[in-house]
């Protein structure tokens, strides 16, 4: 076995091939090794200076090996051909692998991807990286005399995978992610109020071409500002207005992991069984995408070397697919759909949403809010829960306002906004057409964070619980 290194490859073919067979002739009927060199770099600028300036390193393999109904999984940070070896052992054993299998593995060449990057963050020096937060710091505390802390963030990180299977699949993909953000807090007659704004891209250090970080640090600290003049949030269930961009976790949280087929799998999901019907609004169509350029959720190939596709979930209303990993798609006769993802090598892949959102409508964001006699505004919300078996969910209001008489009047101190997914999409009655990204996210699930997109355009729903404490 030639064991020569491509420098531009993570692992040679020929070692892959050798792993791969190792394992079928251990009884294995699908064997999988997934590579991965992680770097990073992250900085905070708080309270004037730098508090924190990391990087970090990690380099590894996954090697999945299943036999029957059993997975047996083994992880390595040893990628020498013993190292390897050893891990495929670990794994097929766990498997409890039989027979050898007269199969044999041909990967072929290498299908490989990356992501279009200008400037890779590596080649920028810290220092340029650092004058971006103290600049954001700058501008975010001289916008008025109430912002008494701020906290500056800034991240980049460089992820090549390598995915190689006993199907013969070899493909590999090269992500780089670049992030940016600014919290604020200010003091006032009514306590502190927080206000938070942050980008984030799958594109390098031209990220700052094309974002302004002082217009960041304006937004974080106006919103704080704003905050210190409002009112208790009410109280009772009441039409919600959800703005564009900022509400898009609730359809993350509320309906996609509901979509998930490991999920609708184990029949912890609402829309179990439920492919055909129609789940929502005939306006509403939810699509997740990891093919969004640039957004924070893309990239070339999922975890299981499977291309990353647009799909369509809920088509005017009606629930079409979910989506699927490589081994449960194959369970039932049909194609990964793309979304079989995992936070790192030492993990085993899992659903996982993209880049989830409302396609957008035909209406105006003036014509909702003008037709609106009373209700809430929520231009942001923040954490939340989700029971996936029921839909019930529960989000925090971090900026809102009220709507009266057609009008955006007084904003309101944080909330709760209470309600059930399903539902939320049934009672969905008007879209408009300011379709809108939000924050990047990391998305947690089992244990596991990946990052993620989500989006909407401006929609009211027309009943949903706010939590306040206005009496």
């Amino acid at each position: 076995m030639d064991t020569k290194q491509d420098p531009n490859r993570l692992l040679e073919a020929d070692l892959l091939e050798h792993a791969l067979q190792k394992a079928l002739n251990r009884g294995g009927e699908f064997a999988e090794i997934f590579v991965e060199d992680r770097r990073s770099m992250s900085a905070v600028f708080d309270d004037g200076r730098v508090e924190e300036l990391t990087s970090g390193r990690s380099r590894g393999a996954g090697i999945r090996v299943v036999a029957g109904e059993t997975t047996g999984f083994a992880h390595t940070a040893d990628l020498s051909v013993r190292g390897i070896e050893e891990a495929v052992e670990s794994a097929a054993a766990a498997a409890q692998s039989g027979e050898s299998t007269n199969s044999s593995v041909n990967l072929g060449s290498e299908n490989q991807h990356h992501t279009q990057t200008e400037k890779l963050p590596s080649d920028i020096e810290k220092t340029q990286k650092v004058n971006l937060l103290a600049q954001a710091n700058e501008i975010a505390r001289s916008q008025e005399g109430e912002i008494v802390q701020v906290s500056v963030g800034y991240g980049d990180s460089r992820r090549r995978i390598q995915v190689a299977n006993t199907d013969g699949l070899f493909a590999s993909d090269d992500q780089v992610r670049t992030s940016f953000s600014v919290s604020c807090v200010a003091a006032g007659d009514t306590g502190l109020q927080t206000g938070r704004e942050s980008v984030g891209h799958t594109v390098g250090f031209e990220l700052f071409d094309q974002v302004d970080v002082e217009e960041i640090a304006r937004k974080a600290s106006q919103r704080a500002i704003t905050k210190l003049g409002a009112v208790p949030a009410p109280s009772g269930e009441m039409t919600v207005v959800v703005g564009p961009g900022g509400g898009g976790v609730l359809f993350h949280e509320a309906c996609g992991h509901g979509l998930e087929a490991d999920l609708v799998g184990k029949s912890a999901s609402v829309f179990a069984g439920r492919k055909g019907e129609m789940v929502a609004n005939p306006m509403v169509t939810l699509i997740d995408d990891g093919t969004m350029p640039g957004e924070w959720g893309c990239y070339a190939i999922d975890d299981e070397g499977h291309p990353a596709q647009r799909n369509v979930l809920i088509e005017e209303g009606k629930l079409t697919d979910y989506m699927w990993d490589y081994l449960r798609a194959r369970k039932e006769g049909r194609s990964s759909s793309g979304n079989g993802r995992r936070q790192s090598y030492q993990h085993l892949p899992m659903v996982r949403m993209t880049n989830t959102y409302l396609e957008a409508g035909s209406s105006s964001p003036q014509e909702i809010i003008s037709s609106t006699d009373y209700g809430v505004y929520v231009a942001q919300l923040g954490g939340g829960q989700v029971n996936t078996a029921t839909g019930d969910f529960v989000f925090g209001m971090t900026e809102a306002y009220l709507i009266e008489d057609g009008e955006l009047t007084t904003p309101i101190r944080d909330g709760n906004l209470i309600g059930n997914g399903p539902q939320a999409l049934l009672d969905i009655d008007a879209i408009a057409n300011d379709f809108a990204m939000g924050s990047p996210g990391t998305c947690g699930k089992d244990g596991q964070g990946v990052p993620v997109g989500d989006g909407t355009p401006t929609l009211r729903v027309t009943r949903l619980t706010v939590g306040g404490t206005a009496a």
